[in-house]
């Protein structure tokens, strides 16, 4: 970032480097909750756990004068557009389940990628950002590498049939019905959407960031908080927990808060990047706590992602 001095340009590279590598460890940190074969918990209740305890570290650091509170009458008012930002984040962890309905797991990680170009797109109709011809093109490279991952990246030593685990441990031939490529073009939407509209309303507002989150982490409680009641019987709220769950939640929460001073001070595409980057820290955690072994494909994705970081924000 040309504009910054040293000492916050070091700051600014750290988070960024923290973002990445929290990222790539949650999947790897799941897969350690797992007994026998799978998650002793409430997913919804790990989501809401996480919502809370950034909800409490945000008010915490207004507490003791992190950030400095807004002087006069607390703006409540604009609380309100936050509501919004709370429900598309949750239609969208929603509609990620039942995409799973529609099409095997190979196929929703390998069309997934279309995320990015719908956030792109969002960013350029909602901030009148214009990307240049180099810059569309270092997006392409990171959806293709993140379909290239998807589809062979990872391999477990004991299956000898190409694709991902994922793909390994379920019997399920690779498909997808016409109402399950609606969904997943609903959901890359939502997804763009979702941050290019939290970045709009974050950089509009001159409010500590700290206040942003709480209003957005608030609504995030409650409609989590409402989903987890509504979602009929299963494991109470801490029920099936571990130190490994413990870590998975904290480790997203303080990846969340991450996140919001990227969209406030970065951008959304940005945060794309922090994505892409995080699947080379997954395949290496993965290969060492799973034991799986990285195939070509891995190194192509990383060439392509590397390429993509050099062709964005390289100079020109």
């Amino acid at each position: 970032m040309p504009g910054l001095g040293r000492p916050r340009q070091a700051r600014w590279t750290l988070m960024l480097l923290l973002s990445t590598a929290m990222y790539g460890a949650h999947a790897p940190l799941l897969a350690l909750c797992h007994v026998d074969g799978r998650v002793p918990f409430r997913p919804s209740s790990a989501v809401l756990l996480t919502e809370l305890t950034k909800l409490l570290l945000c008010a915490f650091s207004l507490l003791v004068g992190w950030q400095a509170w807004p002087r006069g009458a607390p703006p409540w008012r604009q609380a309100a557009p936050f509501a919004l930002s709370a429900l598309l984040y949750g239609a969208n962890n929603n509609l990620v389940i039942y995409l799973q309905r529609y099409m095997d797991p190979s196929t929703y990680q390998v069309l997934s990628n279309l995320k990015i170009g719908s956030t792109a797109l969002f960013y350029c109709l909602c901030l009148r950002h214009r990307l240049s011809a180099r810059q569309g093109l270092a997006l392409l490279l990171l959806m293709a590498a993140g379909a290239c991952y998807a589809a062979g990246g990872l391999q477990d030593p004991g299956n000898t049939l190409p694709g991902p685990p994922a793909a390994a441990a379920s019997s399920m031939p690779l498909h997808i019905t016409p109402l399950g490529l609606l969904l997943l073009i609903l959901y890359c939407l939502i997804s763009g959407l979702s941050s290019v509209y939290t970045e709009l309303l974050m950089k509009r507002q001159r409010l500590p960031l700290a206040l942003q989150n709480l209003f957005l982490y608030t609504f995030g409680v409650l409609l989590n908080l409402g989903l987890h009641a509504g979602g009929g019987p299963g494991p109470g709220l801490l029920e099936g927990f571990s130190g490994w769950a413990a870590l998975v939640v904290l480790s997203q929460a303080l990846n969340g808060l991450l996140m919001s001073a990227v969209m406030k001070h970065g951008s959304s595409i940005t945060r794309l990047f922090v994505v892409s980057c995080s699947l080379v820290v997954n395949a290496m955690l993965s290969a060492a706590l799973l034991r799986l072994q990285l195939t070509a494909t891995f190194f192509l994705a990383t060439l392509l992602i590397g390429l993509a970081v050099r062709l964005y924000y390289g100079s020109h």
